[in-house]
């Protein structure tokens, strides 16, 4: 069995090859189970492997339990090709950005990014949601067997140890705070403009909160469903309007913040040509904070539009990593010490099948001795007699293949198994 994480990061890859590899939240079930068919297919045996994927803005990672015989690397390079395959990606053009995890490296890691230590705003909460999330999507899907479920009930284990001994969460700056932040750069009153918010998840509740208490002019909140929208919009005193209303309304607005589910841009160049027309060219500062993104990439290339994306936020939250030095070392220990103690549980877990056969032949054994010993004893034979035939009848059978074994080895074999054997059958008086 091989344990493995193969994925690509905002570390590894830049944001235009991840939103070709991002995974939809609906699709991940069905992603999951082809996940399986693949291995399947490679698997000599025909095993059923286990799977479950991560998705996020900021990675797309692939956990797995694989039996694919020729060991991790062929292991690790199955997976990778069904990444590419999967997205329709050249697996040339996508390994060079992937990181290859195998058994205790992907256990780490695991542990690593639900503690937020993997991510873009070091110590994070948000990540451990959105894994608690992936696994219960992978779950269903019938993805989780016997390792992987292990694995990721101590994961999430394992981040609330971080989160609640170390201060690892204490002197992060959210993607939220980062985009107020660099809001104001462009606009010296938050107070006097105009926000709309595209979308309606977790990442958007966060920015509105913070853009909320900067007290703006008005702020609005566009979505596919429009109860959602008016929920969230009420919240904060806005009002919601639809998604389809955006090509007419977009111009109103001075800060735009977007992270939606979409697998398409939701707002294209000539949409927003036509807003800063509209606004005879009063600036606008748009952020998108989805993967796939929302925003096409070219509205960038207009002069009086500020386009960022959720990379171009990284640099603005590695504010204070000095002072979180010091808990991520602590975390790192933490993190250390449960991965050895997943890993003694792994290989505990090679002996398994051993000790189930040494059992079922050791049931055969006493078994066969026993129907002997009544048999006798239906004859009418003496029950000392038959008890101390039984006795013995078991010793001899159960001690023949480790003197057989003794017997026939020779040299360095013979003088290893006269150290192990007495070890093994030595028994507390």
């Amino acid at each position: 069995m091989q344990l493995l994480a193969v994925g690509l990061n905002h570390t590894t890859a830049p944001v235009s090859l991840r939103e070709k590899v991002a995974f939809p939240a609906d699709t991940i079930g069905e992603a999951v189970a082809s996940a399986r068919a693949w291995f399947g297919r490679a698997t000599a045996s025909g095993t059923s492997d286990e799977a479950a994927i991560l998705s996020t803005c900021n990675r797309t990672e692939l956990y797995a339990a694989s039996h694919i015989p020729g060991g991790v690397d062929a292991a690790i390079d199955t997976t990778a090709r069904f990444l590419a395959e999967y997205h329709k990606l050249s697996y040339a053009e996508l390994r060079p950005y992937l990181y290859t995890l195998p058994q205790d490296n992907a256990v780490r890691h695991a542990f690593r990014v639900a503690s937020g230590l993997d991510s873009m705003v070091l110590g994070e909460a948000q990540i451990l949601g959105q894994m608690k999330e992936a696994v219960r999507r992978a779950e269903a899907a019938g993805g989780l067997g016997t390792y992987l479920h292990q694995m990721f009930q101590r994961t999430f284990a394992v981040a609330k140890e971080v989160r609640t001994t170390t201060e690892i969460g204490a002197h992060s700056v959210s993607m939220a705070a980062a985009a107020v932040r660099l809001s104001q750069r462009i606009f010296d009153k938050i107070s006097e403009q105009n926000v709309l918010f595209i979308g309606a998840g977790e990442m958007i509740e966060l920015c509105a909160t913070h853009f909320a208490a900067q007290n703006p002019k008005s702020l609005t909140v566009a979505n596919r469903t429009m109860e959602r929208g008016e929920a969230l919009a009420h919240r904060f005193s806005g009002k919601a309007i639809r998604l389809a209303d955006l090509p007419d309304q977009l111009s109103h607005f001075d800060i735009v913040v977007s992270s939606t589910a979409s697998s398409l841009p939701i707002i294209g160049l000539g949409m927003v040509e036509r807003a800063i027309k509209a606004r005879r060219h009063k600036p606008m500062f748009m952020v998108d904070l989805a993967v796939p993104r929302d925003i096409e990439s070219e509205v960038g290339r207009l002069d009086d539009v500020f386009l960022y994306t959720v990379d171009d936020l990284g640099t603005a939250v590695q504010t204070g990593i000095e002072n979180r030095q010091a808990a991520v070392a602590q975390a790192e220990a933490i993190i250390e010490t449960r991965v050895q103690s997943f890993m003694h549980w792994i290989e505990s877990r090679a002996v398994v099948p051993i000790i189930r056969e040494l059992h079922d032949n050791s049931e055969a054994m006493r078994v066969a001795e026993l129907e002997r010993a009544k048999k006798l004893l239906a004859k009418g034979e003496d029950i000392d007699v038959v008890l101390e035939a039984l006795s013995k009848g078991i010793t001899a059978k159960f001690l023949h293949g480790p003197q057989q074994a003794l017997h026939n080895a020779q040299g360095d074999e013979r003088a290893r198994l006269a150290t192990l054997l007495p070890q093994l059958f030595r028994t507390k008086r």
